[in-house]
């Protein structure tokens, strides 16, 4: 194996080796607290020298069993899902280093971090995977991994909770298998560089359109797209906080990233239905989740649905389809990685004081926890878009790329999701540091010593959204760069399928590329 190789292999083998140690340690929590810890380290090192080799090298591809593309398992990483890889090992190091100390001995003894590092696996794979097929296996080990973590502790919230995310995800992959064969069907062939050329040459299709809608409701089911989220508010806010801050993270904006990736190298053919419906999904999905959100009383319940309204802003800017769009698409799911999850863990902080998630039975935390109020407060600016902070460049370049697309309505939305958000996020400040202290609250809270492992991934989350705000320039040259390769599918098609092979297929036709509109 050479070197590129093993930095494209590495992400998804490093989670499954983790999984593995940390399923023999069952016996020692330490052991398995500290292997979670540099399983998640070492995932974060490949990832980064992935993305850096990415970078200076360009695409790069790994063809599993030697077998030459567009048959056998093909691993790509081009600079879409090095991004999106880099950012969620950051995200599962914090995690893990917050589990050491939030974590139960009976969670761990039923399998957290090996369930952990399985369910990582299953988004890194999804992230890699150049083959359709293969990302439906993908998505079904984070299914069964995330169904597990969201069961773990037995109680009856949680069981009710997964027994509703099951069923939905079931219902979710047997749909995507669905469309799986039907585009098999259609083009004969499982690589999704191979099925971009071949669709291109079927041109308009109305079997191509439906085969395109039945991905949509799949992945639209798996990011939480509206009208398919109706499953996430009943279940996100009922696992252990650690649980509900990587779920939050990671799983519906693995959803964003393959209908980024679907709707950009395969489904180009019939814009004007696809990315259109996309739209106005979207838009509905921003309004309708910050609408619901506002209607909350109870921390965890704002903050899930708070994921909804978040997706419809990453999904809108697929819809807007140019480069300067899908450049804001790359910053608000990264931003959203890293800030929404950072809010959870927040939260998680303020029920380890308090013993409650209740916003009524809350108050105080502003006067005896000044710091955690300034955790909350800047994690909530960034999250509503307010400057400097790295939510604010994102939004920003959302919806600049909707204005020059000369989509008002959906900008106006967007504008005013934006203010809702802020108000949500003022009312957990209102109710939870603001107020006084409840009556009858023991002396002991006040005297709450919180551990370190628990403080210090908050404070270096925060820290990111900071500087990725101070540092706006060099993140949106990145970001720039994604979309410009992202819009550009001859590039992903060539570093993908041999020369020989393009040039045995007659007349080889190029999926079209993006809007003009761009930076």
């Amino acid at each position: 194996m050479n070197m590129v190789d093993f930095l494209v292999v590495a992400p998804i083998a490093l989670p499954l080796l983790t999984a593995a140690l940390t399923m023999m340690a069952w016996q020692s929590h330490a052991a398995q607290r500290w292997l979670g810890v540099m399983g998640a380290l070492a995932l974060l090192a490949a990832t980064v020298a992935l993305f850096l080799r990415v970078r200076e090298d360009g695409i790069l591809v790994t063809q599993l069993g030697n077998w030459e593309a567009p048959y056998g398992i093909i691993l790509v990483a081009d600079q879409l899902s090095a991004v999106m890889l880099m950012l969620s090992a950051v995200l599962v190091l914090g995690c893990a280093i917050y589990s050491l100390a939030a974590i139960d001995k009976g969670r761990e003894r039923f399998g957290y971090y090996p369930l952990l590092h399985v369910m990582v696996m299953g988004v890194c794979g999804s992230f890699l995977t150049g083959d359709v097929f293969n990302l439906y296996v993908w998505f079904e080990v984070m299914l069964i991994a995330s169904f597990a973590l969201l069961a773990l502790g037995g109680e009856r919230e949680q069981l009710d909770g997964a027994l509703k995310y099951v069923i939905i995800n079931i219902v979710s992959s047997s749909v995507l298998l669905l469309a799986t064969g039907m585009l098999y069907g259609l083009t004969g062939t499982l690589n999704m560089a191979d099925i971009a050329i071949r669709l291109a040459e079927l041109g308009p299709d109305v079997r191509v359109s439906a085969v395109a809608m039945l991905f949509l409701v799949a992945f639209g089911l798996k990011a939480a797209l509206f009208p398919l989220f109706f499953w996430l508010p009943a279940s996100y806010h009922t696992p252990h906080i650690a649980v509900s801050a990587i779920f939050s993270g990671l799983l519906t904006k693995v959803g964003a990233y393959v209908m980024v990736r679907y709707f950009t190298l395969i489904f180009v053919g019939d814009i004007g239905l696809t990315h259109t419906l996309i739209l106005w999904l979207s838009v509905a999905t921003m309004f309708l989740g910050v609408l619901g959100a506002v209607s909350q009383f109870e921390w965890r319940k704002i903050l899930s649905i708070h994921i909804i309204s978040q997706i419809g802003y990453m999904t809108l800017a697929l819809a807007v389809y140019t480069p300067l769009a899908l450049a804001g698409a790359v910053m608000y799911i990264g931003h959203n990685i890293i800030i929404k999850a950072n809010l959870f863990l927040v939260a998680g902080l303020g029920y380890r004081i308090m013993g409650t998630y209740d916003l009524g039975r809350l108050g105080g935390l502003y006067k005896h926890f000044p710091w955690l109020a300034v955790l909350f407060l800047l994690s909530a600016f960034s999250l509503a878009g307010v400057p400097p902070l790295w939510g604010f460049w994102a939004k920003f370049v959302v919806i600049r790329s909707t204005l020059e697309a000369h989509h008002w309505v959906a900008a106006g939305f967007a504008l005013f999701t934006g203010v809702l958000t802020l108000f949500s996020m003022t009312k957990i400040w209102m109710y939870a540091f603001w107020k006084k202290l409840p009556e009858g609250t023991p002396d002991r809270v006040l005297r709450t010593r919180l551990p370190w492992q628990m403080v210090l991934p908050c404070v270096v989350l925060l820290g990111i959204a900071i500087l990725f705000g101070v540092l706006a320039g060099p993140v949106l040259d990145v970001a720039l760069a994604v979309g410009n390769q992202v819009c550009n599918p001859e590039e992903y098609i060539r570093a993908v399928l041999p020369a020989h092979y393009l040039e045995a297929l007659e007349a080889t036709t190029m999926p079209r590329t993006c809007h003009g509109v761009g930076p």
